[in-house]
């Protein structure tokens, strides 16, 4: 079995590092043992939204079951012949991660598969499992069985994960919208959207950003210093996006250049290391 574990987390590694190169680059960036843990949380995750978001594929819905009943039976097992879902059960077998969670985040891929416009209600709910349990996974892994802290931390981890969703969401209007046929934002024409719309986003993000940095300071040191690099990434990606105007926004997918993340993590670690979060 060791052999097996080790070819189904290379598999976690692989994906993570081909699909995303923050989230890489956030992940080496946390103490070593929680490296492969959150690279089979984001693998997991990765493989359902690619069901619903690139396959284009009529059957989805049948393949997005199958793939909540092979993830549940590789939980119950202890053991799946597919690499990607077995590594997951281990995090979730080792960290106590609740089926909720895992329940709630297949739920909002589930809406994917036919909601199109949302309102506020339907916007929370998408956010919260899309994102929000994400985040409650990860922080399962960091806490590593301590209840108390993972309680006291749990608020402050879902507004971050609900930060870093919205800016996803903005950063992806043109192909959401155009390719999809989505709109996440509730009440959001996407032909009138202007400065005072694209305001109104951005500030409730800084709101969800403002709450999850109070517990990024508060979160157990092996994990502070790659939750920072990822928050740091993110708002200078809000940033950027505050910057453009709303037509930019709508003709391009904003993005953050490779070297500019790595002077990121430079000066997130001079931060860190200086206790200057």
């Amino acid at each position: 079995m060791d052999v097996y574990n080790n070819v189904s987390l290379q598999c976690s590694r692989l994906t993570t590092n081909r699909y995303s190169t923050s989230f890489t680059l956030g992940i080496r960036s946390l103490s070593s043992r929680f490296h492969d843990p959150i690279y089979a949380v984001y693998a997991f995750v990765r493989f359902a939204d690619e069901i619903v978001d690139s396959f284009n594929r009529d059957d989805a819905a049948e393949l997005l079951a199958e793939f909540k009943r092979d993830t549940f039976l590789a939980i119950k097992r202890g053991v799946s012949l597919n690499p990607i879902l077995h590594s997951f059960q281990q995090v979730v077998t080792t960290y106590r991660i609740e089926d909720e969670l895992i329940e709630t985040f297949l739920h909002s891929m589930e809406m994917d598969l036919s909601d199109r416009e949302y309102d506020q209600q339907a916007y929370e709910t998408y956010i919260l499992g899309s994102a929000e349990v994400v985040g409650l996974m990860c922080l399962r892994v960091f806490c590593e069985g301590d209840d108390p802290k993972y309680q006291h931390l749990k608020q402050p981890a879902m507004r971050l994960g609900s930060a870093f969703q919205k800016i996803n969401f903005l950063r992806d209007l043109k192909n959401d919208y155009f390719t999809l046929g989505r709109i996440y934002f509730p009440h959001l024409n996407i032909q009138e959207f202007n400065e005072e719309s694209k305001r109104a986003i951005e500030s409730d993000i800084l709101k969800d950003f403002k709450d999850g940095f109070a517990g990024i300071k508060k979160l157990p040191k092996g994990s502070r210093f790659g939750v920072y690099v990822a928050y740091v990434y993110y708002l200078a990606l809000l940033q950027k996006i505050i910057n453009a105007s709303p037509a930019r926004v709508l003709e391009e997918r904003i993005r953050i250049p490779n070297a500019r993340k790595y002077s990121l993590i430079l000066s997130s670690y001079v931060r860190h290391s200086l206790n200057l979060l």
